[in-house]
């Protein structure tokens, strides 16, 4: 056998170690080198891997939080989630099966399952977000889809933008929408316009992480704060703004006007205590088809509202003779023109002044404005005094201007009474103070007070402005008297109300035709109604119009019933909340109010069970939340009228278990709220409530979270006809199973 070596395979084994020694000196030096500069090819190795494994979490900040004038919540910020659907095929907890989870969430979702399993599906994605549906859902949702239990799908903590009284002035706050760049910021009302105090800025959370996302164990973590928004304080209040929007509801359901308008103020003050239109829109769903608030920037003619002030600077200047007689009917101008009475001319025959201010007499208002008064002192008190012609400056955005018509003498003969000249709603507000507050005109606000919540540093407070002395003391006291007659023997008889002298004027307004001229047609009109009250001392001072409302013809209802509706509702509710005392009234009187509502008294201190067996007794829908013996509060207020089969609310001292909410409305789960002093509750969908987050029977702590899911009476009867056929399914599978085991 031969054993001689082979010389190539030695000089091959030399090649070889030769370049696995060269391989290892390159490899070796191109590893210090790098470790030395952290450089390879113009690329920064260091930066490289901090960026691979350096984290930022965004940290979110709260947009400022409106409150009315009390401290309640009318805007804030509220938790939401989006949901997310974690792929990474190295995570242990990831979407395995994406039809499966598509088929569970698509109902809740709102969106097809087609759509979800595309989403879910997605190639190389570590997660992705299943929007739109499941960006920034409620809490109660977010609870749902977790009860659900699919695998990989988890939920990112964020904020959203909630006005938990839903349609709750909602031209005064407006609404917030994310720009292109994806920032929120305010769209409309004082959302929009205090945007720059509103605005909160997101901070950052930035530190280094494992692979999988893990911190680890020295972060070297650098936080940037997040800074909040400035809160705003209204002088709202949410109460009467609730008795606003609650009676002008009704009357937009009953009896579907053009428009509507109601604002109520303090006149001593000149702050807005609520202000409403219709239409008016939820802004957290955003259903707008209207958006002028036109309690300032609807511009039109006012009616015999303008009376008011024709009469204020008549008795002022001192050529007002309440008991002169002059004859009604028709005033002819120097040019042969003839304007008639609002009977179409037909007037009262030869009446007094006085009587012509109770009848709202266009030729009373006419001849004091030419004959009396004078033109020229007449524009002097609309415009220099009463300043009718320029805006009031109320921190709203969208003021519109007026129009003074007083060129031609017709102009100043119909401006007299109303007709012509069109001024904003507003503008009447502003003027009628002087006429509840002693003759100084008070200048109407809406934000109380800005504040920085991180040191509760006012930014900017608002006081109370004087803007004009039109009229004397004495002057105002008259204006308020006489009208005070319009409505127990004139014109405003609908708008008495019992147990308070309210003083006012009523205005029925023509509405110009596009083709010229005026419209026609019995409820062709803007009907208003511009009063205060209690006469001697006014509280409040409300205005409320109805544009075109549907009249009943047949029985030819006046446009005083939906106004007075509204009116009466809010003016008398909210004396009542304000301690406002009624006077003593006749028995007649007292019949006819039992016959109407059922006044309720302060029980706080009786025994629960005495107090809900006299209410019972009363007709009254009685709930006693509380294991005590003694009433410690109420809802509604004491001194609150409300109507038989309503229901009441009585909280005792002692323990307190939550009620079944099952059924109720927005405005009673409200009250319970209240009375138990929770936190304003979350609402979810609009109608009755379905589910709620504090369970029947549990034990209530103030100052719980209660989040209530709503549903319209057709949602609930379509839930239960489902319920009723899964039912019906299910009962008929287990008699087919039972057959197949009997065969």
């Amino acid at each position: 056998m031969n054993t001689k070596k082979n010389p190539n395979i030695n000089k091959g084994a030399v090649i070889l170690s030769l370049i696995f020694i060269l391989l290892f000196f390159v490899v070796t030096g191109r590893y210090f080198y790098l470790g030395w500069t952290g450089e390879a090819e113009g690329v920064d190795l260091h930066d490289v891997a901090e960026e691979k494994w350096t984290r930022e979490k965004p940290l979110d900040a709260k947009r400022g939080t409106f409150y009315d004038r009390h401290g309640e919540v009318i805007a804030e910020d509220i938790p939401a989630y989006t949901v997310i659907a974690i792929l990474d095929k190295n995570h242990t907890d990831r979407v395995k099966d994406p039809e499966k989870a598509a088929a569970k969430l698509a109902p809740l979702l709102d969106m097809s399952e087609s759509r979800l399993v595309d989403l879910m599906s997605k190639k190389e994605a570590y997660q992705v977000e299943l929007g739109p549906g499941g960006d920034k859902i409620s809490h109660s949702k977010m609870k749902k889809i977790k009860a659900l239990d699919i695998s990989g799908i988890d939920f990112i903590r964020k904020t959203k933008r909630y006005y938990p009284n839903q349609t709750f002035a909602s031209h005064i706050t407006g609404f917030t929408t994310y720009n292109e760049n994806g920032k929120r910021e305010g769209a409309m009302g004082l959302e929009r316009t205090l945007d720059e105090y509103l605005r909160e800025e997101d901070g950052k959370l930035i530190y280094q992480s494992d692979r999988k996302g893990y911190k680890l164990p020295d972060p070297n973590e650098v936080m940037v704060e997040p800074k909040n928004g400035h809160n705003v304080h209204l002088t709202i209040d949410e109460n009467i703004q609730l008795y606003l929007e609650q009676a002008m509801s009704k009357v937009d359901e009953e009896y579907d006007p053009k428009r509507m308008i109601g604002i109520v103020a303090d006149p001593k003050t000149g702050k807005i205590l609520a202000m409403s239109n219709r239409p008016s829109f939820n802004p957290n769903e955003r259903d707008i088809d209207n958006y002028t608030n036109y309690a300032i920037g609807a511009r039109f003619e006012p009616g015999s509202t303008m009376k008011v002030f024709t009469l204020a600077a008549a008795i002022e200047e001192g050529v007002y003779n309440g008991d002169a007689t002059y004859k009604s009917g028709s005033y002819t101008t120097s040019y042969g023109e003839k304007i008639n009475d609002h009977n179409g001319g037909k007037g009262w025959g030869t009446i007094t002044y006085d009587e012509g201010v109770r009848k709202s007499s266009n030729v009373a208002f006419m001849r004091i404005a030419k004959e009396q008064l004078g033109f020229g002192k007449l524009y002097e008190y609309l415009t220099k005094k009463f300043e009718f012609d320029q805006k009031t400056g109320i921190d709203l955005p969208g003021e519109a201007d007026s129009r003074i018509q007083f060129e031609y003498e017709t102009e100043k003969l119909t401006t007299a009474f109303g007709q012509g000249t069109a001024i904003t709603p507003i503008q009447q507000i502003q003027a009628a103070t002087a006429i509840a507050n002693g003759g100084k005109m008070m200048k109407p606000y809406v934000i109380e007070k800005i504040v920085n919540p991180e040191n509760d540093k006012v930014i900017q407070n608002h006081e109370p402005d004087v803007v004009g002395n039109p009229i004397s003391k004495e002057t105002s006291q008259k204006v308020r008297d006489l009208l005070r007659t319009v409505v127990t023997d004139g014109t405003g008889k609908p708008y008495n109300i019992e147990g308070y002298e309210v003083s006012g004027k009523t205005g029925t307004a023509q509405i110009p035709d596009p083709k010229g001229g005026y419209l026609t047609g019995w409820d062709n009109y803007i009907f208003s109604f511009l009063g205060m009250a209690p006469k001697d001392d006014p509280k409040l001072l409300v205005y409320v119009a109805v544009d075109r409302p549907d009249l009943d013809l047949e029985s030819y209802e006046s446009g005083s019933e939906p106004v007075s509706q509204v009116f009466n509702f809010v003016m008398k509710n909210s004396l009542q909340y304000l301690n406002i005392v009624p006077e003593e009234s006749n028995s007649n009187e007292k019949e006819k109010s039992e016959q109407s509502g059922i006044p309720l008294a302060d029980y706080e201190g009786q025994s629960s069970e005495e107090v809900q067996k006299g209410l019972k007794e009363k007709g009254l829908d009685v709930l006693v939340l509380g294991e005590g013996d003694n009433v410690v509060a109420q809802a509604p207020f004491p001194d609150t009228t409300v109507l038989k089969g309503e229901k009441v609310i009585v909280r005792t001292d002692g323990k307190v278990k939550m009620h079944d909410l099952a059924g109720w409305s927005r405005s009673e789960v409200m009250q319970v709220a209240r009375i138990l002093k929770l936190k304003t509750p979350e609402f979810v969908g609009n109608g009755y409530a379905v589910l709620q987050s504090i369970a029947p029977n549990a034990v209530v702590k103030e100052g719980s979270s209660l989040v209530v899911e709503l549903k319209s009476p057709q949602e609930i009867a379509e839930a239960q006809q489902d319920d009723k056929e899964k039912d019906k399914k299910e009962k008929g599978k287990e008699e087919k199973e039972e057959e197949q085991v009997t065969d």
